[in-house]
């Protein structure tokens, strides 16, 4: 070491007297008057320490550092925006929004269009009129069977065509008849409409059988297409309840939030506009005489959809709103009205052939507004985060407070 160097013991007392002269006094020390507040009001962190080691705020600063707190200051509660005990600083963060990353939706709307809704509808017309033309077969009520089953026809070719035009390219209706997967509503869907489609055809043709000739082949074809148009109606009617629900299975097996939700409503609701468009068909098409059938499934049909449709709406809390407001609320209650009014201008126009016309016209209409209805709601939902965010933040909030079933002090793994 250098002789002309001061010694180790000198540098450390020339810098603990400059340290002691640059920070404020500590409270009890000599020449002390108390805490010193600063622009906030607050006292230091330096003069509030009674501790060995406690860093202060000049050196703090000197050092280019952030003041830290000793042990025994109470800490910043920062969302409640001040110090437990007194005021203290605002919280700086925005208030949360149901917005996602980059602005985009925390769930992808699905990507069907309106022909989607029209497939729903004309796949329940198309059941609800097999079930018909079924009752008017063995009921002996030949013009409500030809109704039904005519119908039926149209209706599933319809359905057929509308979901073809969704898919893009007819092709690809085909390969989703190559496996069969009973896991998936829209395989099961698919195999349904396969069996359906036929047999509905079968038994409409079979009514041009009194206008074939009576001899040679086409003779032969008068008198088998009856029989076999018996039981294509029935094989038809058969299969009628599973494409009038599968559509319902398959919206609630979506990630739409008021969809899935309503899944143990959606099948019945569908059930319901099923039977109640084609007693609608019936009795536009059917003279009063032989309407009977079509009036009892009009009170059916619009039982269960009213029943579903009133449930929806008010068991889902805050994902019943999307079927209450805006455009899908206005076409529910159309439907529930028109629905009412259906059955009622069935029951009193039992002998009035305009009359039950116009209620064939009312349920046919109510149909068409629910299945749109239950459409364009789950579309809403799926639009908004908040019917996405708010459901979960229940759910978990639910999970925190359900009583622990080990007992109180026991956690699940029994630590």
């Amino acid at each position: 070491m250098s002789s002309d160097r001061p010694p180790v013991g000198a540098l450390f007392r020339r810098f603990r007297e400059r340290l002691a002269a640059q920070a404020p006094a500590l409270p009890g020390a000599p020449g002390s008057h108390g805490p010193k507040a600063g622009r906030s009001g607050e006292a230091s962190y330096g003069s509030r320490a009674t501790g060995a080691g406690a860093r202060t705020d000049a050196g703090a600063v000197e050092a280019g550092l952030r003041p830290v707190p000793p042990r025994d200051v109470p800490p910043t509660d920062r969302r409640a925006g001040r110090r437990k005990g007194g005021g203290g600083e605002q919280l700086a963060v925005p208030p949360a929004e149901f917005t996602s990353y980059y602005g985009r939706p925390i769930l992808k709307p699905p990507v069907w269009k309106w022909d989607i809704a029209a497939y729903l509808f004309s796949g329940g017309v198309a059941a609800g009129s097999s079930l018909l033309a079924a009752g008017g077969q063995l009921t002996g009520r030949p013009a409500l069977r030809r109704a039904g089953r005519v119908t039926s026809l149209a209706a599933v070719t319809a359905s057929a065509y509308f979901l073809i035009h969704d898919l893009g390219k007819p092709s690809r209706f085909h390969h989703m008849l190559r496996v069969a997967k009973p896991t998936s509503p829209m395989s099961v869907g698919t195999w349904i409409l396969s069996a359906f489609g036929p047999a509905a055809g079968v038994a409409a043709v079979a009514e041009a059988a009194p206008w074939l000739p009576e001899r040679g082949l086409l003779g032969l074809g008068r008198r088998l297409l009856p029989p076999v148009g018996h039981a294509a109606g029935l094989l038809a009617a058969a299969t009628a309840p599973a494409l009038a629900t599968y559509t319902g299975v398959l919206l609630a097996d979506t990630a739409v939030p008021s969809w899935h939700e309503a899944y143990p409503e959606l099948p019945v609701i569908f059930a319901g506009s099923a039977l109640a468009s084609g007693a609608g068909v019936g009795l536009l098409a059917a003279p009063t005489g032989q309407a009977g059938p079509a009036r009892r499934l009009a009170v059916a049909g619009a039982a269960l959809e009213l029943w579903g449709s009133h449930r929806v709406e008010n068991r889902l809390g805050l994902l019943s709103e999307p079927y209450a407001t805006g455009t899908p609320g206005r076409m529910l209650r159309a439907g529930r009205a028109l629905t009412a009014v259906g059955v009622a201008g069935a029951l009193v126009g039992r002998r009035n052939r305009v009359l039950s016309a116009l209620s064939g016209g009312a349920l046919l209409a109510a149909a068409a507004c629910t299945r749109f209805g239950i459409f364009h709601g789950g579309v809403a939902s799926a639009r908004d985060p908040k019917y996405t965010v708010v459901p979960q933040r229940e759910r978990a909030r639910q999970g925190e407070l359900a009583p622990d079933v080990n007992g109180p002090g026991v956690g699940p793994t029994g630590g």
